[in-house]
């Protein structure tokens, strides 16, 4: 991996993180519409470690409200006692579905999800699905952070599971579970953003230690200038979510991933990409 193909990977990993279009999806589009080789499962997870440092550092009071909250109850013996001690327990309750998934289907993730007719395919799928999860928040009355419960956190932890199709987006299907549940929009994206930080943590040192030697190849400075690119790029990408989804629905990344689906059909049709090119 060149430094200009570290730049822009990181670049691409940290726009599309957080905002609903699969960052997974676009660092198996840009390379291959580049001419580039796919930089693999492998080094995705690990540029994302970039992206992780963002939530960390932009939700780092969040965070700390949060641990305090959940150690403070648990050591009281009472640990549902406050709001931020429960929400420590539905993020660690909505990690494991992704946990357990992501470790069964580990071959295909890495290997077979990663089709540009796949990836075509959830870009679609999963903006028909977030159009009428906008349907049902718009008729809904919604609810704030503050009112999430252990249902709504365990619905959404399963709805992550779909991120590990190529193509699905994170914060997409969590972000869709978070409006069928009738959350709102900043809500359900703040609630995705933390529930990320377990996920995005735990496959990002697992790639680092099992393909240790592959990333060795690939090189650990152009690892590491995608991961600073990707954490910058990433900040931004959820100063801006955060802001646009106050006052907007999730309706222009709907239209964004059908018409990215459709291009990728119609590249793939006329023999311009090839599906694991």
């Amino acid at each position: 991996m060149t430094l200009i193909q570290a730049i822009v990977l990181g670049l691409v990993q940290g726009l599309s993180e957080f905002i609903p279009i699969s960052s997974t999806a676009h660092l198996r589009i840009v390379p291959a519409l580049l001419g580039w080789d796919d930089p693999g499962a492998a080094a995705s997870a690990v540029i994302q470690l970039g992206t992780l440092l963002a939530v960390l550092i932009y939700f780092a009071r969040d965070i700390m409200k949060i641990t305090r909250g959940f150690l403070s109850a648990l050591l009281r013996g009472k640990p549902l006692e406050t709001h931020e001690a429960r929400l420590g327990w539905y993020i660690i309750a909505g990690s494991v579905p992704i946990v357990v998934i992501g470790l069964l289907l580990k071959d295909f993730i890495e290997g077979g999800a990663r089709s540009l007719w796949i990836i075509a395919a959830s870009l679609i799928g999963l903006a028909i699905f977030l159009w009428i999860a906008e349907r049902v928040a718009a008729k809904s009355e919604l609810r704030v952070l503050g009112d999430i419960t252990f249902k709504d956190a365990i619905l959404v932890g399963l709805a992550q599971c779909l991120a590990l199709i190529p193509g699905s987006s994170r914060s997409g299907t969590t972000i869709m579970m978070g409006l069928f549940r009738k959350l709102t929009h900043e809500a359900a994206a703040r609630f995705s953003f933390l529930l990320s930080i377990p996920a995005i943590l735990g496959s990002g040192l697992f790639e680092l230690y099992v393909e240790r030697a592959h990333l060795a190849e690939v090189g650990w400075v152009a690892i590491a200038v995608a991961v600073f690119v990707s954490f910058v790029s990433g900040w931004l990408s959820i100063y801006f979510l955060l802001r646009y989804l106050r006052t907007h629905t999730t309706g222009l990344f709907i239209i964004y991933r059908i018409a990215l689906g459709l291009v990728i059909i119609g590249l793939l049709l006329g023999g311009i990409l090839q599906p694991f090119g």
